[in-house]
């Protein structure tokens, strides 16, 4: 009875593999890759788009490395992305979730549980002048973005401005953490509030002494600081890896969709 069933098992585990490993084969069929390769418009579209998402995919998880430009065949995809209905989803995705951290994280009240915020496509979006520079297509000009800046136009990201008020009722004490220059601290402040953001306990930003540092380097600094005035960095948002890696990192950090721009 016994080696009857271990031939009917191995039957059925015979009957069971292959339709499992046809399920697989399906997905790169012959048809679809030529399809993918054709030349009518739809195929190289196709062909382009899962390049771009692949590509993009890289920058999130920082596998790209140091990149100065995104790719030529990309900017209508990027350009369709930033100002399409799936970046504000994926954004709203990252707050969910940062958010849902939040609640759980036991908060006594002292004022000594901290959230670090970057605000360049973090709190503030600067997509309106990323508009008139190629969507990331064109080497970075600090002159025209500072020129950008001091307008203190740069909308809230929406889903970041619920997430930072809702951080605040949870008794969460509020850093800005940012690479801009400390000349730009009134501009920087005034939209900032333009946007509506309040009642943040502190705005950092480069000195004098922390020009030419890397990003990594120079925010891992100043969260140690802030370490040393007592507080427990619970969280930290940005939308680069440079605003999250390095030391004194947060218990939880917080990564936002961004393939305009890679800062090192």
């Amino acid at each position: 009875m016994l080696n009857q069933w271990g031939v009917v098992s191995l039957l059925i585990l015979l009957a069971i593999e292959p339709a499992s490993s046809s399920l697989s084969i399906i997905q790169i069929t012959p048809e679809k890759e030529n399809l993918l390769a054709a030349d009518g418009i739809s195929g190289r579209r196709r062909g382009i788009d899962l390049y771009c998402e692949s590509w993009k995919f890289t920058v999130e998880t920082n596998d790209a490395g140091n990149w100065t430009r995104i790719p030529e065949r990309c900017v209508d995809f990027v350009k369709e992305y930033i100002t399409g209905e799936r970046y504000a989803s994926d954004l709203k995705a990252v707050a969910v979730n940062a958010l849902s951290y939040a609640k759980a994280v036991e908060v006594p009240g002292n004022g000594k549980d901290a959230w670090v915020f970057d605000i360049d496509e973090t709190l503030l979006s600067n997509v309106p002048y990323y508009a008139t520079h190629g969507f990331g297509s064109e080497i970075f000009d600090e002159p025209s973005f500072d020129d950008w800046v001091d307008l203190a136009e740069a909308p809230a990201l929406s889903a970041s401005l619920r997430l930072y008020n809702e951080l605040q009722k949870l008794g969460f004490t509020i850093f800005l953490l940012t690479g801009r220059s400390e000349f730009q601290r009134n501009v920087t402040e005034r939209n900032l509030l333009y946007a509506g953001y309040s009642n943040w306990k502190r705005l950092i930003l480069r000195g004098d002494c922390d020009q030419g540092k890397p990003a990594s380097i120079y925010k891992s600094e100043k969260r140690k600081e802030i370490e040393d005035e007592g507080y427990r960095i619970r969280g930290n948002s940005g939308d680069q890896w440079s605003d999250l890696i390095g030391f004194s990192v947060a218990k939880r950090s917080f990564k936002l969709p961004n393939p305009l721009y890679y800062i090192a």
